[in-house]
């Protein structure tokens, strides 16, 4: 699955950047993220819960980040488990400076697999692009400010 879109952030370049590599951040923004810890510039673990349909999957792993181009992008990515399936995954994350602040562009792929993948398949898509939505919405809303 692919899902690509783009968010106007009111803040400059430089301040979206680093907000993106910051895990508390992050942490505020992940839909049912319950923590997020950083053990390296690149590497995070996470634990997320997520209800898709009938299916709720509380999910452990691993977040990396590479092709690190500050302050204009990177890709982030990460593999979970939990008892219901896996899912893997990443996202291009693009920054450019706009005259409103900061547009941030995203291209997405994830793949959901075991039986979270057979029980909950027309919910996954839905699911997923709810979740990108909400992030992208709450961090313009953490980083740039109440509007």
């Amino acid at each position: 699955m692919n899902l690509s879109d783009e968010v106007i952030i009111p803040v400059p370049r430089q301040k979206v950047w680093e907000a993106l590599n910051d895990p508390e951040i992050l942490r505020q923004c992940i839909p049912g993220c319950e923590e997020i810890i950083k053990s390296s510039d690149t590497d995070m673990s996470a634990r997320v819960t997520v209800k898709m349909g009938p299916v709720k999957a509380t999910f452990k792993g691993a977040v990396t980040l590479s092709d690190l181009d500050p302050p204009n992008g990177y890709r982030i990515a990460g593999e979970g488990k939990s008892m219901m399936g896996g899912a893997t995954g990443g996202a291009n994350v693009r920054l450019e400076d706009v005259p409103e602040g900061t547009k941030l562009s995203y291209d997405v792929d994830a793949q959901v697999t075991g039986k979270i993948a057979s029980l909950a398949q027309r919910f996954i898509e839905p699911t997923a692009r709810q979740l990108s939505a909400q992030f992208f919405e709450k961090f313009a809303e953490v980083v740039g400010g109440p509007k």
